[in-house]
């Protein structure tokens, strides 16, 4: 019984001996572990924090806010050709390269567009010979059409295994020749190579 007494004495001893050794908590004076941060990136922290709002509706204002000059920022680097703000699918040195490749060269498919409403118009009029005429001329121009997409196609392949021999060119000519059917005027990114200025 005494020794049992002697036994809870000693463990509680060597408790408050243990709680002595461990530190009292982080001294002021001692150093943190990390930079203190600069007074501009504390304020532009503490700016961001404050302007998150609780009410839903005024978070959901915001976020419209921050998308509608996100789209803008997108529609300007378009017009101007800024990279930084390009969408994803037109960023990179692989998609500007074949921008540049399809806009410095003439194609028939360009020209698909104004071919097809004068072929439009033929087709309405009822003259027989007028329709066979439109409907000859649109096989005719559809085939050549087809024969300038592989010519272009395939030098834009050769032209991008030679420029570019490391880089992933999944999906570079599919979107080069889908930017070729429009119209030089109308194309978006705006071309950055004049006709006949080669990249």
């Amino acid at each position: 019984m005494f020794r049992r007494r002697s036994d809870d004495s000693a463990s509680s001893a060597t408790v408050l001996a243990e709680q002595d050794d461990a530190p009292a908590g982080r001294d002021p004076q001692a150093p943190k572990g990390r930079p203190t941060p600069k007074r501009s990136a504390a304020e532009a922290n503490r700016r961001t924090r404050v302007t998150v709002p609780k009410d839903r509706k005024e978070a959901a204002k915001q976020a419209r806010e921050r998308q509608r000059s996100d789209r803008e920022k997108q529609r300007m680097a378009l017009l101007n050709g800024d990279e930084r703000a390009l969408p994803a699918r037109d960023k990179g040195p692989v998609r500007r390269f074949t921008r540049d490749y399809m806009d410095s060269r003439w194609s028939l498919a360009e020209f698909f567009l104004p071919f097809a409403v004068v072929i439009l118009v033929l087709s309405v009029l009822r003259v027989p010979a007028l329709q066979l005429l439109s409907t000859l001329l649109f096989a005719l121009f559809l085939v050549l059409v087809i024969v300038d997409f592989l010519r272009l196609g395939l030098g834009l392949r050769k032209s991008l295994a030679n420029r570019f021999p490391d880089e992933s060119h999944r999906g570079a000519v599919g979107y080069g020749l889908m930017r070729n059917l429009q119209m030089r005027r109308l194309r978006l990114p705006k071309p950055q190579v004049k006709r006949g200025e080669h990249p």
